[in-house]
């Protein structure tokens, strides 16, 4: 991989009609790094996360991977993978069959389908329709497909939801171990105890940018804890009512 940003975002806004969704947000993602895109469910996340990929088209702004927008980066669908509900999910077809269609439409070899599968632990239950998975398996099955072209960039959407104590425990690990391959991994949770865990850059919006860059620079000291900080930026709930009154 080159020296060049994974993902760039450039006074990116998006509104839907009379509603922002995404307020000006500019923040790189660098490469070899996990980083987490945190923000309250309605902050912009996963809005964000699809004009990255081109599956929305900023109102203002722009998006690149790679020093390019995702529809024209070369091998995009191989460099890049991607974990979002709704993306890449066919629910009436058994775990190992969805993932064979990618992998053809891909170009690789129904092996790799195993491979991933046993990856993320559900080898032994490919045979079971994806409808059928449990909330954690489905997420262990999403991440299954985002690996299929081992790619050097993965996006994935509020991966932790779902996961039990067990899964948790594995995700993390299983996240660090790609990024010391030297692979990309950018994350969107509001789950900050396992975020704090996890990362290690940390962009916080709340439609608009709050915090953009390392962990450490966010959580200076043992007794900080990432929670309070990020309140200390986005505000209560009960400041957010006041706001709206």
């Amino acid at each position: 991989m080159s020296g060049e940003y994974a993902a760039s975002f450039r006074s990116v806004s998006k509104r839907f009609g009379s509603t922002t969704a995404v307020d000006d947000i500019t923040f790189d993602v660098r490469p070899g790094r996990i980083t987490g895109l945190l923000g309250r469910n309605g902050a912009g996340k996963t809005t964000s996360l699809k004009m990255l990929l081109g599956l929305a088209r900023p109102t203002e702004g722009t998006t690149t991977v790679f020093g390019r927008p995702y529809a024209s980066l070369p091998d995009a669908a191989h460099r890049v993978g991607v974990g979002m509900d709704g993306v890449n999910s066919i629910p009436d077809m058994r775990g190992r069959r969805e993932l064979r269609v990618w992998s053809r439409m891909l170009g690789l070899p129904d092996r790799r389908v195993d491979e991933v599968l046993e990856l993320v632990g559900l080898g032994d239950r490919a045979e079971r329709r994806v409808k059928d998975y449990s909330t954690g398996m489905r997420q262990r099955h999403t991440i299954a497909g985002a690996l299929l072209a081992d790619p050097e960039f993965l996006v994935l959407d509020e991966p932790v939801n779902g996961l039990d104590p067990d899964g948790i425990r594995w995700l993390r690990g299983f996240l660090r171990r790609l990024a010391d391959e030297g692979r990309t991994v950018l994350i969107s949770s509001h789950l900050l105890a396992e975020v704090e865990q996890t990362v290690d850059d940390v962009v916080v919006i709340q439609k608009s940018l709050r915090y953009s860059g390392p962990l450490s620079g966010l959580v200076s000291g043992p007794d900080e804890r990432l929670e309070e900080r990020f309140f200390s930026l986005v505000g209560s709930e009960n400041e957010k009512e006041k706001v709206s009154a």
